[in-house]
């Protein structure tokens, strides 16, 4: 099967190699379901949101396997070192509470253009609370319909920040039931989130 390797930009491989020891050995990392995300061809990861560092383990899970672009928080770009780096990662601001359909849009083309998307449907950390889901998540899967759905529930990353104690943190990747007749995107990011957590629960 042909990965997308060659098209990773330069930013993307030096975070993910700095990152890999942290994550993989400090944090003794174990993922599940590798194979039911697709090495090629429009993919949404749908992943439950706990920690600053869940995009960063949920790429390096995949890190073999596809170069994952995501939505972040425009305020991200403030910082201009951050700002290089998110750009040359191919990452999306994306502004939260807007209605940012600036940021809809460069999601979508880059799955028409085959890539591989991450989204978190509850927006932002958790910090411990039950999150609403936010339509998002089924926006991007009504307007590419042809995009592969696969979730990622990542769990222990919130534990990466107490040293000396390590963390054992967990990536399972996973296809989520089939949709539903008529299910709006706001049902379809509700049932992402409860098929998530109920893998990954909510961690403070």
């Amino acid at each position: 099967m042909e990965h997308d390797t060659g098209r990773i930009p330069a930013a993307y491989r030096a975070v993910m190699a700095a990152a890999e020891p942290i994550v993989r050995w400090w944090g003794r990392l174990e993922v599940t379901g590798l194979e039911l995300l697709p090495a090629h061809g429009a993919t949404i990861v749908v992943a439950n949101h706990d920690s600053a560092w869940d995009p960063v383990v949920i790429a390096v899970a995949a890190r073999k396997r596809r170069h994952i672009r995501a939505l972040a928080k425009a305020s991200l770009w403030k910082n201009p070192v951050l700002r290089r780096v998110l750009d040359g990662m191919g990452q999306i601001p994306v502004r939260r509470g807007e209605g940012d359909t600036g940021a809809l849009d460069s999601a979508i083309q880059c799955l028409e253009q085959g890539g591989c998307l991450g989204i978190f449907p509850e927006g932002t950390r958790s910090q411990g609370r039950q999150l609403r889901a936010r339509s998002g998540a089924g926006r991007l899967a009504h307007a590419v319909p042809q995009a592969r759905v696969v979730c990622a529930a990542v769990s222990g990353v919130v534990d990466i920040v107490r040293f000396p104690r390590r963390p054992r943190l967990k990536v399972t990747f996973f296809e989520p039931t089939p949709p539903a007749p008529a299910e709006s995107a706001i049902q379809l990011s509700n049932r992402l989130t409860a098929e998530l957590r109920a893998v990954a629960p909510v961690a403070r």
